[in-house]
């Protein structure tokens, strides 16, 4: 270690500022671990905002779930293998629901229906099934499910974005749908959802937005809008633009990144310092090392500006591909900051089926990290390869999260049984 760098010292490191990670993070400072979260911006930002538990099993027949929490205990029967069957059911409803805690007090609830899933409209004029939406979006899976007659925004200059498309590719299942495209307010050429979204922030362009609505309003209960209600005052903007529309309102996902996840990685990365954690957010680990007492060295930032962190334990959340926790080339897959195994076909011809839409999914999703029952990544012989480090989230193996419809829950989930397996070492 360089002399003249900082140097930090923590019971915990976090890698990761995906949801995994983020939630690693909450649960260590409730657990009173003094805990440093380490990464550069994660999947989260790219998220639709919702809350998937379990929407999809067995994913060959695509069976789609009415019931999450039955759901899982049919597919840890099927999968023995799949992460969440290293978590007891208690263990997993109990983790969703601090996560729900933590987002209701930061101003940005979701609303779950108890045993199940919920049905919503995508961009693409689709319907997705998940366990817990933003506030925000609760009015259209209730609307969809009632059928109500809708009045479906959309705005002049947003891109991939089409209320029309919604409507005709919804019209067998939801015909009540109205499209209608308005000027966003004080705007003109390409629209950004983000910036769209800062705006709504504000009274009097919420004000003028109601003026351009209503005239198009109608006999329509409801009205969709795109994700850009509000950044950081949503349950403000949704009333205010209720109260002056006069009927309720809700947000459809937009094409990623979108608003929703942004909300979701601004609110952690406000809150979460607040609540105790030292964050190194976009910084990435150098290089990492085990020292001869056990504890982990690891350099974060750049080759020009480093940090050396002492840690007695880490929790990696790196992600997969996407996030770099994995890293594919021609000789297969590697793990790209411990060096870790990776659970992985043994040959790269059959790292994918002839067919896209295969309907078992390809092999490479499920590749990853193994672990143990205490989620320590293990070697080929199942043994632990280091005590006191941790894996959860997307670059665990033997999950597919994207077609499982699991990400969030997986995510939650593993955080959770990863931080309670690291306090009990750290005792």
């Amino acid at each position: 270690m360089s002399s003249l760098r900082e140097k930090i010292s923590c019971d915990l490191l976090v890698i990761g500022t995906g949801m995994a990670g983020m939630a690693a993070s909450l649960f260590a400072v409730q657990a009173g671990v003094d805990a440093v979260q380490v990464g550069l911006t994660g999947e989260i930002g790219f998220a639709s905002g919702m809350l998937d538990l379990l929407g999809v099993h067995p994913v060959e027949e695509g069976t789609v779930l009415e019931d999450p929490w039955e759901g899982i205990a049919r597919l840890v029967r099927d999968e023995p293998l799949h992460p969440y069957a290293h978590i007891g059911a208690a263990d997993i409803r109990t983790a969703v629901q601090t996560v729900l805690d933590f987002l209701k007090e930061s101003g940005y609830p979701h609303v779950a229906l108890g045993e199940r899933n919920q049905a919503v409209m995508t961009p693409v004029g689709t319907v997705k099934s998940t366990y817990a939406l933003p506030h925000t979006m609760r009015q259209g899976a209730r609307a969809l499910a009632e059928r109500s007659e809708c009045l479906l925004v959309d705005f002049e200059g947003l891109k991939g974005y089409s209320a029309r498309q919604m409507a005709e590719s919804m019209g067998d299942i939801w015909p009540g749908l109205r499209p209608v495209r308005v000027a966003f307010p004080d705007a003109s050429g390409e629209l950004y959802t983000e910036h769209m979204a800062r705006a709504l922030d504000t009274s009097f362009v919420r004000e003028k937005l109601v003026a351009a609505i209503r005239p198009h309003l109608g006999t329509a209960s409801v009205v969709g809008l795109p994700a850009v209600l509000g950044m950081y005052r949503t349950v403000q903007a949704i009333d205010a633009l209720q109260q002056g529309i006069g009927v309720p309102i809700f947000e459809v996902p937009t094409m990623v990144p979108g608003v929703a996840g942004l909300r979701l990685r601004e609110l952690f990365e406000q809150r979460l310092p607040a609540l105790g954690i030292r964050p190194l957010f976009q910084k990435r680990v150098l290089c990492a090392k085990r020292l001869a007492g056990g504890q982990w060295h690891l350099e974060i930032g750049t080759t020009d500006d480093a940090v050396d962190v002492v840690a007695r334990s880490v929790i990696l959340c790196s992600g997969r591909f996407f996030g770099k926790g994995l890293k594919a080339d021609r000789h297969g897959i590697r793990e790209t900051i411990f060096d870790l195994p990776v659970l992985q076909p043994a040959d790269r011809t059959t790292w994918h089926h002839r067919d896209l839409l295969h309907p078992q999914g390809h092999p490479i999703n499920r590749a990853g990290i193994a672990v143990d029952s205490q989620f320590r990544p293990v070697d080929a012989n199942g043994r632990p390869v280091f005590p006191n480090l941790f894996a959860a989230g997307s670059i665990l193996a033997h999950q597919d999260w994207i077609r499982q419809k699991c990400g969030s829950g997986l995510a939650i989930a593993t955080a959770a049984a990863a931080v309670r397996s690291c306090v009990h070492l750290l005792k």
